[in-house]
């Protein structure tokens, strides 16, 4: 298939049938970051009502910086992989210290910031300022998987964004990758999930059981109640004690929870 084909197929598949998200309707740099943070690890529908809400109570970069982190703990709690919220609360801060609250528009400087990595980066810098970066999340791997790599094994990422950097829409990358991640996520659920034919596939683990699962009840825990000991963490989120021990000296390391006299908070 030609590089003509496959863009006529994709975005002819998002002018019927594109998707609407309220990050979609924003250029602002800061309510593309919140919604590219909270989808990491977070399905869409999930996202969705707590994005709204974040908006509500952190509505810009000086609101959320200027927010306690228990404040942004409490509003991040039942996301999962809360130490997303710390490394959003801190990018902010730096923005606002360091940038005089302007985001950066290159990807690189966006690196640079806690918690950001290649894809985020650039993803933020193609949506809110239409730069024609080069980037694939899962949906969009899927794609090029599809069209590209259909009988191939243990596909690369980097084999897949030579063939990303061939087809991006110099003019309006920002519809482009809309148009590659909703063809992606429809694909998905047609047909047996492609990515299983790339290296860098692998299956979550098991929540249940998990240190992740600890760790947020930990949380959760302490966004609720304020303090407590590990014994009343436990009892009240229905996790052995000894697992809940377990993940509070990295916790307390990681800058998310203190202690003080054998009772436990949120860092702030």
């Amino acid at each position: 298939m030609s590089i003509s084909e496959f863009k006529h197929i994709i975005t002819d598949y998002f002018d019927a049938w594109g998707r609407s998200f309220p990050w979609r309707e924003t250029k602002d740099p800061y309510k593309i970051l919140v919604s590219e943070i909270m989808l990491q690890q977070t399905q869409t529908e999930r996202v969705l009502p707590r994005y709204n809400q974040w908006l509500e109570l952190f509505p810009t970069v000086d609101d959320l910086a200027n927010a306690s982190f228990d404040t942004v703990l409490a509003a991040w709690v039942g996301l999962g992989y809360n130490r997303r919220a710390k490394y959003l609360h801190e990018t902010a801060k730096i923005i606002q210290t360091q940038y005089n609250s302007l985001f950066p528009m290159d990807s690189e400087e966006l690196q640079k910031f806690p918690g950001i990595g290649h894809y985020t980066a650039n993803a933020v810098s193609t949506f809110a300022f239409n730069k024609p970066n080069v980037f694939i999340e899962t949906n969009i791997r899927s794609v090029f998987i599809f069209f590209f790599f259909s009988e191939c094994e243990n596909i690369t990422d980097r084999e897949i964004l030579e063939r990303v950097a061939e087809t991006v829409d110099k003019e309006n990358p920002r519809l482009w990758y809309y148009a590659l991640m909703d063809y992606g996520a429809d694909l998905k659920r047609k047909i047996p999930n492609p990515n299983r034919q790339a290296s860098s596939y692998t299956k979550q683990s098991k929540f249940i059981g998990s240190t992740r699962q600890a760790r947020g009840s930990v949380l959760r825990y302490l966004a609720r109640e304020k303090s407590g000991t590990s014994i009343q963490i436990a009892q009240s989120e229905g996790v052995e004690a000894h697992r809940i021990e377990a993940v509070l000296p990295a916790l307390i390391k990681e800058g998310m929870v203190a202690e003080a006299e054998g009772k436990y908070f949120v860092y702030s």
